[in-house]
């Protein structure tokens, strides 16, 4: 939008150094110099984080790389061999994340490893090939796969790392923006009852706090007060419940019941986006379709851009 800031600008906000990109300001936090050990402590760090976040089962060993790719190019099953994929995957990316330690090793030992080495393109082979067989990973909720971090180990082996860096800040934007949707349609579907005044105070809070969970690194001493606040809201969020008669209809329970099911599995979306840090498009727009539906249903107006 004009007057906007330009992706990339520094400035503090709220207290705390942020850069902006596609709409957010964002906690910033300066890259390491590019050394080998960096790339490799980036890379380790990023590679346990995508397991971490996809589908169990799948974190092959790298020594077991050729039974994995035996057992894929075997089997004939279609959702079998899906699963015989994410674990060819897993086995790639541990046998990248093994050589390229190898390689970090033989660095800090004086030994000059070139980009063009056999074990460099080896190295990148692997981490290439585990990204395109990563279309068929699922995240761990069995909601969709999550392409954009099962790419990341590859972008900090090939990209500069002030590079990547920027690519993260990107991919954390486009997650909060996510979170913001789920969040207004969530208040466009109770918005009106008066069972839920001042629920929507419960739904921001905790949009705000998965935001600053999702932009905050681990190792920031800032994550007691961050992470204390993000578990409190989603709590405040499910325990909610509307004041209703005392004697409640059949049609009045069911609907209840069916709100509540849209709130837990809003607020575990959100925490999906807020963990990953990448956007997750098709559980988004399935989340919103189904509130659309609720509220279609139920005769509730629809909310403007929902």
């Amino acid at each position: 939008m004009a007057g906007d800031p330009e992706n990339g600008t520094r400035r503090e906000v709220d207290g705390k150094e942020c850069v902006y990109y596609d709409g957010y300001w964002i906690r910033y936090y300066s890259p390491p110099d590019d050394t080998l050990t960096a790339r490799k402590r980036l890379i380790d760090h990023l590679t346990r984080r995508t397991f971490h976040h996809t589908e169990p089962g799948i974190n092959t060993p790298g020594d077991n790389l050729e039974a994995a790719r035996a057992a894929h190019d075997h089997e004939t099953n279609p959702s079998r061999k899906r699963v015989n994929a994410a674990m060819l995957a897993g086995a790639l990316f541990n046998r990248a994340t093994d050589i390229f330690t190898t390689v970090v090793t033989l660095a800090e030992k004086g030994v000059e490893i070139s980009p063009t080495n056999e074990l460099m393109r080896q190295c990148g082979r692997c981490f290439k090939e585990a990204l395109e067989l990563g279309k068929q990973v699922k995240h761990y909720s069995g909601e969709e796969g999550i392409d954009e971090l099962w790419g990341e180990p590859l972008k900090a082996f090939t990209m500069p790392i002030a590079s990547f860096y920027e690519s993260r800040y990107v991919k954390i934007a486009w997650a909060m923006r996510d979170i913001d949707r789920i969040a207004e349609v969530l208040v466009s579907v109770f918005i009106g009852d008066e069972g839920y005044t001042g629920f929507d105070r419960y739904i921001y809070e905790y949009a705000a706090a998965a935001k600053a969970e999702a932009e905050t690194m681990r190792s920031d001493k800032v994550i007691f007060q961050v992470w204390p606040r993000f578990v409190a809201a989603g709590e405040g969020l499910v325990g909610y419940r509307p004041e209703r008669a005392a004697q409640p209809s059949v049609i009045s329970r069911q609907r209840e019941i069916e709100e509540q099911r849209l709130i837990r599995d809003g607020r575990n979306l959100i925490s999906y986006l807020s963990g990953a840090r990448v956007p997750m498009p098709k559980s988004t727009d399935d989340f919103v379709q189904r509130c659309n539906e609720f509220k279609a249903w139920h005769d509730i107006p629809l909310a403007a851009g929902s």
